[in-house]
């Protein structure tokens, strides 16, 4: 099984797949990948019914509990990179669904060509310099947010590290990385209080879920630290609006912001994928809070899209 699965991984990481879709129904396997946004069958082989229990192992779930869905994280090296590799399963009376998502395998990008505008590239860097504060990254899931994280974090140099994050999606000697556990009691705002005692430079958050976490992400910023986070916003400006839902005080929190970013992950017409970002610098929040409106000169993913468009770099 192990020789079929480094396969199938092989083939993913050639086409540039996010996600491993099994389902078993019976004994028939049905084998797809996402790539593009698109779902791509490829061709089973005999024994490929094993394929789930074998994940099952690996992953370290509970077999026993059937019917409970469950989600566990391995690695595996293949053809010599070391790949972070989530699976989750749901289990019903006729048939299995398991998604292998692979985590890293798209992680080697240069930290100072995240975004086709130099000017945002600039951006990136300088915030990244900054002592203190608070820089927040927001967009639909598979978007590259937490892949844009750990490409700022790699190219940070002579600074105390540390994440807190669920699941670890990528492993790294560059700093100290706690995973989430409700079991034990250790969530996002608790893990962001021990790291707190460890005297950080750079903290990552690897999602603001809830009112605590938000909390604790402005205070880790206004205690000294630069605080690095997601959240879930459909805009660079909704950011803020999410923020305060969350029990966040607006002054603080603008106080705090450094960077507002929403992101967007598309295709070229050639098949290579690209992102693109809408950056909200502390002078562009201002204006915004000022005016209730962005200023001229803001690029939104709306006039980055049309402007790709209009170079022939995608299509409707």
């Amino acid at each position: 099984m192990e020789k079929r699965l480094i396969s199938i991984l092989r083939l993913a990481i050639k086409h540039q797949a996010s996600d491993i879709h099994l389902t078993l129904k019976g004994h028939e396997m049905i084998i797809e990948m996402r790539i593009n946004d698109k779902m791509a069958k490829i061709k089973t082989q005999k024994g490929d019914n094993r394929l789930i229990r074998y994940l099952q192992y690996l992953a370290n779930l509970d077999v026993g509990r059937i019917l409970v869905p469950q989600t566990g994280q391995f690695e595996m090296v293949v053809d010599g990179t070391m790949l972070s590799l989530r699976f989750a399963l749901i289990n019903n009376y006729n048939f299995s669904n398991g998604v292998l998502r692979i985590l890293n395998s798209s992680l080697k990008i240069n930290p100072k060509r995240l975004s086709v505008y130099q000017f945002q590239n600039e951006m990136l860097e300088k915030m990244m310099r900054e002592p203190y504060g608070l820089i927040l990254f927001s967009g639909p899931t598979g978007s590259g947010k937490t892949t844009t994280m750990y490409s700022l974090l790699n190219d940070v140099a002579n600074s105390k590290i540390y994440t807190i994050e669920d699941p670890i999606e990528v492993y790294s000697e560059k700093y100290v990385q706690l995973q989430v556990n409700e079991a034990i009691g250790l969530d996002y705002a608790s893990g962001v209080r021990q790291i707190l005692r460890h005297d950080p430079d750079i903290i990552m958050i690897g999602e603001i879920r809830d009112e605590k976490a938000a909390k604790m992400a402005v205070v880790a910023a206004n205690t000294g630290h630069l605080v690095l986070s997601t959240i879930h916003s459909s805009t660079s400006a909704s950011v803020i609006t999410r923020m305060n839902e969350l029990g966040v005080n607006e002054q603080h929190l603008l106080e705090m912001l450094i960077c507002s970013i929403n992101q967007r992950m598309i295709q070229t017409k050639t098949g290579h994928k690209l992102v693109i970002y809408e950056m909200m610098d502390q002078e562009e929040i201002a204006y915004y809070h000022q005016n209730r409106c962005h200023s001229a000169s803001f690029l939104s993913i709306e006039k980055q899209l049309a402007i790709l468009r209009k170079d022939g770099l995608i299509d409707e």
